[in-house]
């Protein structure tokens, strides 16, 4: 079974005005100790996806970190292979995990997002690594986010499955410590690590110690 870090950062493309302030944030994340970082774009080409995903490997393997920091790709298994990223991350629209799992082999990591305890239970049987509950919180990272969870659907989740467990949704550096004592072995983050990303993740590292 896998371990995963305190602090998920996602690094979503979309709230970036300018690419390279993408990479100057998953620079200064590595830089403050983050081991995970999964890269999302909804409204690119793959082209351009995947010069960014190239990218984004320079900060996370070349001297910013003594530590190997794993990639992960946003729904795109095809895109994983090819940027030679760690692991895929899929929601519930996407292809499925057993899909997925085909197209990225065994050693690679699979991430499933859920968002009631009928579709945790369905993901806990797959060969996901880790599965992902939420929002948690409200949240605007979607246009249309499925129902909130809050603590006690984290509760619910981590009593239906032994996998390691990530909540996600307006989690930020006010909330936090209550998701990890919810049962969250992680928290995923976006905006809270928006401005001065290195600064808030280390603030986030001292709060889920």
């Amino acid at each position: 079974m896998i371990t995963l870090p305190r602090l998920y950062p996602i690094l979503d493309a979309g709230s970036f005005h300018d690419p390279r302030d993408l990479m100057a944030a998953a620079e200064e994340l590595v830089a403050a100790g983050a081991t995970l970082l999964q890269y999302r774009n909804k409204s690119v080409n793959a082209r351009v996806m995947l010069e960014q995903a190239r990218e984004l490997r320079e900060p996370c393997r070349t001297g910013v970190s003594d530590t190997h920091v794993r990639l992960i790709m946003n729904d795109r298994a095809d895109l994983a292979l090819v940027a030679e990223f760690d692991g895929v991350h899929v929601g519930q629209d996407d292809l499925s995990p057993e899909s997925v799992r085909a197209i990225i082999g065994p050693d690679r990591w699979l991430g499933v997002s859920t968002h009631n305890p009928e579709q945790l239970r369905e993901a806990d049987l797959t060969s996901a690594d880790y599965l992902a509950i939420g929002p948690v919180f409200a949240t605007s990272s979607k246009e249309k986010p499925d129902p909130v969870v809050g603590l006690e659907g984290v509760r619910r989740a981590r009593a239906l499955t032994r996998k390691p467990l990530v909540a996600i949704g307006g989690i930020m550096r006010a909330n936090a410590a209550s998701v990890i004592e919810a049962g969250a072995d992680s928290v995923a983050v976006i905006f809270d690590l928006l401005r001065e990303p290195r600064k808030s993740a280390e603030e986030f590292f001292r709060i889920l110690r």
